[in-house]
């Protein structure tokens, strides 16, 4: 090959990376480079990736569309995480010959599922205040001794789930184990699908208002955009806890400060945001009824290494693909 083929394995934010495959391999044939850092702008994107040839995307972090697509002269494979990437103009790229894939998505579902427990555990459990002050030497309450909230009990109570696919399913059946009553409701579902999971289909604003644990597992459209909105946070319980592993979208989220403030709900747990990373300063990370982790859902070792692993399984017959053509151009000659 004339010229060295360049790979950007961009939104390596964990910097597992490196160690989720075995790039060792690509790394003979093609320069790759790893980005951990997130870019600031769409004019950063541009003068970092200019120069290369393919890129690796995690799923919806750094956005792709036509206007940075078009930018990047060199661009002849783009891959990302997972088997969709709304942050990506598929088409548009494929309109300018280049080839883009996504990858398997390993046990994300089994991941979100499980973190969005973590979430309702910790925010029931008051786990971060009790951990904070227990290592700043407080072992009840704060520096002041003013106490805290006591921890909640999730048996016998109610936990509404919006959208009850393949992770809202998940989480079900955790509740059930929890001895929770456990109501579900999306514009798709019917009360047959519910039944069959063991649970039973309420109208939305029964479900808003009666829950104590409100959980969000839609995918983000124009139909489900801000589905929980000013009307909705004034329907819920003086004691409501709001969780959303899903997406920011589903969440009109400068509404929950507000909401926040009145106290329905009475806390949010989130681990998805309009604006990711959250700049310092942001209104979220003053507010002290919340539990907040930086979109970690999907993440974890089983997931990331099949990500990777088939990113480098990919590339490599992609370059394999070209080295091969090259060859047959310059045996033509």
């Amino acid at each position: 090959m004339q010229d060295t083929i360049r790979i950007a394995v961009c939104d390596d934010w964990e910097q597992c990376a490196a160690t989720a495959a075995d790039w060792s391999g690509l790394q003979q044939q093609a320069e790759v480079h790893f980005f951990s850092s997130s870019f600031a702008s769409s004019d950063e994107i541009i003068q970092a990736l200019s120069s290369f040839d393919a890129v690796c995307l995690m799923r919806e972090r750094t956005p792709f569309p036509r206007e940075i697509i078009s930018q990047l002269p060199r661009l002849k494979r783009l891959i990302f995480s997972g088997e969709r990437n709304a942050a990506v103009d598929i088409a548009f790229a494929k309109s300018m010959g280049i080839e883009v894939t996504g990858t398997r998505s390993g046990p994300n579902k089994a991941s979100t599922a499980e973190h969005t427990w973590a979430l309702v555990l910790a925010a029931t459990r008051r786990i971060v205040p009790a951990m904070t002050g227990t290592v700043r030497g407080n072992w009840r309450g704060n520096a002041e001794e003013d106490g805290y909230t006591l921890p909640d009990t999730l048996e016998g109570d109610r936990m509404g789930i919006i959208g009850l696919g393949e992770i809202g399913s998940r989480v079900a059946r955790i509740a059930q184990a929890f001895g929770m009553d456990v109501v579900a409701w999306s514009q798709n579902l019917t009360a047959e699908r519910a039944a069959a999971l063991g649970v039973r289909r309420v109208e939305k604003n029964e479900l808003i208002a009666t829950s104590k644990i409100i959980s969000l597992h839609l995918v983000l459209s124009d139909r489900t955009r801000q589905v929980i909105g000013p009307t909705e946070f004034s329907l819920m319980r003086r004691d409501a806890i709001l969780v959303n592993t899903s997406r920011a979208g589903l969440i009109d989220q400068h509404g929950l400060i507000d909401a926040l403030n009145l106290g329905r709900p009475a806390h949010a747990a989130l681990d998805v945001f309009d604006q990711e990373p959250l700049p310092v300063g942001h209104p979220l990370l003053n507010q002290p009824n919340l539990t907040l982790t930086p979109h970690l859902g999907f993440v974890s070792t089983p997931v990331m290494e099949t990500f990777y692993q088939q990113m480098v399984a990919d590339l490599s017959e992609w370059i394999e693909k070209i080295t091969l053509q090259q060859t047959s151009a310059a045996a033509a000659n």
